[in-house]
C-alpha cells in the first residue's frame, strides 16, 4: 500500500505517524526543510523536499503510483492543485483538506470533485464535532463515540470524590461491580500513559480513559461517585471559524449561546452573520468582564481564539473563577499532555480532529489501520476481525500472550457489542475493538492472524 501525503505539518506528520507504524509505503511531501528534516528523523517515511503542486516534485514522490495520496497543506489552493495533478499522474483515491466550507456548498462554482478530489476534510467541522461531544458530557476531558452512539469512550479525572475506586485492583472493581461491565483503555498519570490490567489500581490526580455501552453511563458514575451534568449556558470565546461554527449550531431550546469577540468591528459583523446565538463584544482574558458575565454560572466554556496563549490563559480563568467545564483549543499538540495533567479542563487540537477524520475516511478502505490516535495518550484504536484459526479464536484473552501495551475494549459479534473481559474468546465473525500504544501494534497483529 503505497501512500503519499502532501504536507508535513502538524496534520501531515501525525497522520504519517499514525500509519507509519504499519507496513505500509509512506512517502511525505513538503516545501520546508525543516518539516522535511523533522518528518526524515521521526518517521519511517520517503520525504521529497519540494513543493506539492509541481509536476516534477510529484513525480519524484511516485504519485501516479499511489493508492492514496492526501492533500494536507495549510493552503486550500495548493491542495486543490496537487489534488488536480495527482489524479492527472493516476492516483488512485485522493483526500484533501479544506478549510474554505464554501467549497463543497451546492452552488459553488469551484467543486473539489472537478479538482480530481474523492474526499473533502474540513478541519473546523471535526474540531466541531469533537467540542459538541465534550459539551454533551461536561463532566469529562474526553469523549468519543463509537459503534454509532451506542459505545461511549470518556476521559475522567480521578478526584478525591472517587474512593470507591482509589487503591484497588482493578480486577476486584469490576468484579465488585459485575452489574454492568466497563473497560479502562489508558490512564495518563502525569505525563505516563498507562495500559492498565487487572492488578492496577487508581489514584488520585488520575485521568482514566474508560470505555463503556452508553447504557451503562449512569452505572458508571455512580462507580465514580460523581453526577451526570447537563449544558444549558455555553460562553465561546473568539469568533474564529470554529467559533462562529458553534455559535450557529450550538443554541438549541437547552442551550443558551454567547459568542465573545474582542474585536469590536469583528463583533458587529459577526452578529449581523449570526442570529442563534448572543454576540458580545468583550475580552476573555479580562477577569472583571468575565465576573460581569458571570462566568460561575457556565456550564462550558470554549475557547477557540486563533491565539493559543489566549485561550489557554482564558481556559485557565474561565476554570478558576468556576466555570462548570473549560474547553481549550490549542495548536501546539505538545501542550496536551501538560495541560490536562494541571487540571485545567478539556484540551484538544483541530489538528488531531483532521488527523482522526482523515483516519475514519482510509478505515472505511482499509482493515487494520488506526480508527482513531489519541496524541495526547500515545494510543491507537484499531479495529481487527480475526483470521479463522487465529490465536484469539482459540483461548480466552486472559491466557494469551497479549502485549503490555495493548488491550481488548469491545467485541461486536454481528451487531450485537460486548465489553471485552479476560474470559471472552473472539469468532472469525466477530470485530475487535483494540487500543494499542503504537509500539505493540506488530505483535498485537499475529493474534489475530493464522
Amino acid at each position: 500500500m503505497k501512500v503519499v501525503i502532501i504536507g508535513g505539518g502538524e496534520v501531515g506528520f501525525h497522520v504519517a505517524k499514525a500509519l507509519s507504524e504499519e507496513d505500509y509505503d509512506i512517502t511525505v511531501v513538503d516545501i520546508d526543510p525543516f518539516k522535511c528534516r523533522r518528518a526524515s528523523e521521526n518517521l519511517d517515511v520517503i520525504v521529497v523536499e519540494g513543493n506539492g503542486a509541481s509536476p516534477n516534485c510529484l513525480n519524484e514522490a511516485r504519485v501516479g503510483d499511489a493508492d492514496y495520496v492526501l492533500c494536507l497543506t495549510r493552503v486550500d489552493e495548493v491542495n486543490l492543485i496537487a489534488s488536480q495533478q495527482a489524479h492527472k499522474l493516476g492516483a488512485n483515491k485522493i483526500i484533501a483538506r479544506l478549510r474554505n466550507q464554501q467549497y463543497t456548498t451546492q452552488d459553488s462554482i469551484i467543486r473539489p470533485e472537478k479538482f480530481g478530489v474523492d474526499v473533502v476534510i474540513h478541519p473546523e467541522k471535526a474540531a466541531c464535532e469533537e467540542i459538541m461531544r465534550l459539551v454533551k458530557h461536561p463532566y469529562a476531558v474526553q469523549a468519543v463515540d463509537f459503534e454509532a452512539g451506542r459505545l461511549t469512550m470518556l476521559g475522567l479525572l480521578i478526584n478525591k470524590d472517587c474512593s470507591k475506586i482509589t487503591n484497588k485492583h482493578l480486577g476486584k472493581i469490576a468484579k465488585d461491580n459485575s452489574h454492568f461491565r466497563f473497560g479502562v483503555i489508558a490512564v495518563l498519570r502525569g505525563q505516563e500513559t498507562i495500559v492498565p490490567w487487572a492488578e492496577f489500581e487508581f489514584n488520585e490526580g488520575d485521568i482514566g480513559y474508560f470505555i463503556i455501552k452508553t447504557e451503562d453511563l449512569e452505572n458508571l458514575m455512580g462507580l465514580l461517585n460523581k453526577e451526570i451534568t447537563h449544558t444549558h449556558r455555553v460562553m465561546i470565546i473568539g469568533g474564529s471559524k470554529i467559533g462562529r461554527t458553534l455559535a450557529k449550531h450550538l443554541p438549541n431550546d437547552s442551550l443558551n449561546v454567547r459568542l465573545v469577540e474582542k474585536n469590536r468591528p469583528k463583533a458587529g459583523q459577526i452578529s449581523h452573520m449570526i442570529d442563534e446565538s448572543m454576540v458580545i463584544y468583550g475580552d476573555g482574558t479580562d477577569i472583571e468582564f468575565l465576573k460581569s458575565e458571570n462566568i460561575q454560572d457556565v456550564d462550558s466554556f470554549i475557547a477557540v481564539t486563533e491565539n493559543e496563549q489566549t485561550n489557554l490563559i482564558a481556559g485557565l480563568l474561565a476554570n478558576h473563577l468556576g466555570a462548570a467545564q473549560s474547553i481549550i483549543h490549542v495548536s501546539t499538540t505538545e501542550y496536551i499532555p501538560a495541560i490536562q495533567e494541571i487540571g485545567a479542563g478539556a484540551v484538544f487540537s483541530k489538528n488531531l480532529s483532521t488527523v482522526n477524520a482523515i483516519l475514519k475516511e482510509l478505515h472505511t478502505d482499509i482493515t487494520e489501520i488506526p480508527v482513531l490516535t489519541f496524541d495526547e495518550i500515545d494510543v491507537d484504536v484499531i479495529e481487527f476481525q480475526p483470521e479463522p484459526g487465529s490465536p484469539v479464536t482459540e483461548r480466552p484473552l486472559k491466557e494469551l500472550n497479549f502485549p503490555k501495551d495493548c488491550i481488548v475494549g469491545m467485541i461486536n459479534h454481528h451487531g450485537k457489542i460486548r465489553i471485552a473481559h479476560g474470559t471472552s474468546i473472539l469468532t472469525e465473525d466477530d470485530t475487535a475493538l483494540v487500543f494499542t500504544k503504537p509500539k505493540a501494534i506488530t505483535k498485537l497483529k499475529k493474534l489475530f492472524s493464522s
